[in-house]
């Protein structure tokens, strides 16, 4: 598995979505090993994660390939193995800037990444919305999973205990990193500066928080608050909606068939600050928590990980059968 996003001693908080599927892939007794590098929009980190991955690849006796985002998918060429995508949103979407603009960068990634698309044996989207921006090409929808035993639903007031939080607060959790452009931290402070003494709330800002510790603060909270510019199939939600945590979003990914049957959510259509002030007042004022655990039962990360599994058999099954093709003497015209 090539990942440009692992957990590292500075950032354990990185990619757990990655980390999850590999540690239930493994439970399934496949043998996965995971390449991870750092490519950081310069050139020559990709020319030595190239050379890295390929001293890997020729070493040791692998059957596939699993690259996580498009561009990872670098690191294979030139594809001698089965290879599998799995796309996640930003590589296909393109980069938001500080100025809310896509950038040059984010561009070029977006080509590179529909570019793969056109060399993997199968193709994973997190979101079928994601489907629209790949060349035209049969793709999977597997989303990211949940580990359902630490997303779980617990006391209110244990977590606040255990975080130091106030007990007569209302609380509403920004779970990222309010550096992060396509995240828009502004606009959800913008929002609550229109409530926070009406409904005496404070933002609480969860950002390079351990896996294990997120559930807490998502069952500490009364609301999570998402307005992102654009997600693909942001985990975030499916981790509060399996701890019974009210979600008020903009429309981005697929939040909406997500949260649009689920009573106590809100999605927002537009992103004025005032609208999404209204949604969390909303959501602040009724007592208790959702019934959201039942709507991502299916995403229990045991499941997918089956799904994804078939993926790779049918990825090898497609390249044994070209090898097999490529091998075969061409028919004789007089033997017709």
């Amino acid at each position: 598995m090539i990942t440009s996003e692992w957990p590292t001693d500075e950032h354990p908080e990185w990619a757990p979505f990655i980390v999850r599927q590999v540690e239930f892939l493994r439970r399934r007794g496949i043998e996965v090993e995971v390449f991870h590098f750092v490519g950081r929009r310069q050139p020559a980190n990709y020319l030595r994660a190239w050379r890295d991955a390929h001293a890997l690849l020729n070493g040791k006796s692998f059957d596939l390939v699993h690259a996580q985002w498009g561009h990872s998918a670098l690191m294979a060429l030139p594809v001698k193995l089965p290879l599998v995508i799995t796309y996640r949103g930003g590589d296909l979407q393109g980069i938001v800037g500080a100025n809310g603009r896509y950038t040059t960068s984010g561009r070029l990634l977006r080509l590179i990444s529909q570019s793969m698309a056109h060399l993997a044996d199968e193709v994973i989207v997190v979101s079928d919305h994601l489907g629209r921006y790949l060349p035209k090409r049969e793709y999977h929808v597997i989303p990211s999973g949940l580990n359902m035993s630490l997303f779980r639903p617990m006391p209110q007031q244990q977590a606040r205990a255990q975080l130091g939080l106030l007990s007569d607060r209302r609380y509403v959790l920004f779970a990222a990193s309010p550096n992060n452009p396509v995240k828009r931290y502004s606009l959800a402070r913008a929002a609550m500066e229109k409530i926070e003494r009406s409904c005496n709330a404070e933002l609480l800002v969860a950002t390079g928080v351990r896996p294990e510790l997120m559930p807490v603060y998502m069952n500490a909270c009364d609301v999570l608050v998402v307005t992102s510019r654009y997600e693909g199939s942001p985990n975030v939600v499916k981790e509060a909606l399996a701890c019974d945590l009210p979600v008020v979003s903009l429309d981005v990914g697929d939040v909406g068939q997500r949260i649009a049957y689920i009573e106590g959510c809100i999605l927002c259509h537009d992103d004025d600050p005032l609208t999404i002030a209204r949604a969390l007042t909303e959501v602040l004022k009724r007592p208790g928590r959702i019934s959201g655990r039942p709507a991502v039962q299916n995403l229990d990360e045991a499941l997918l990980a089956d799904s994804v599994i078939s993926v790779y058999r049918k990825a090898l099954d497609k390249k044994t059968v070209h090898r097999l093709s490529s091998t075969q003497p061409p028919e004789d015209d007089a033997s017709k």
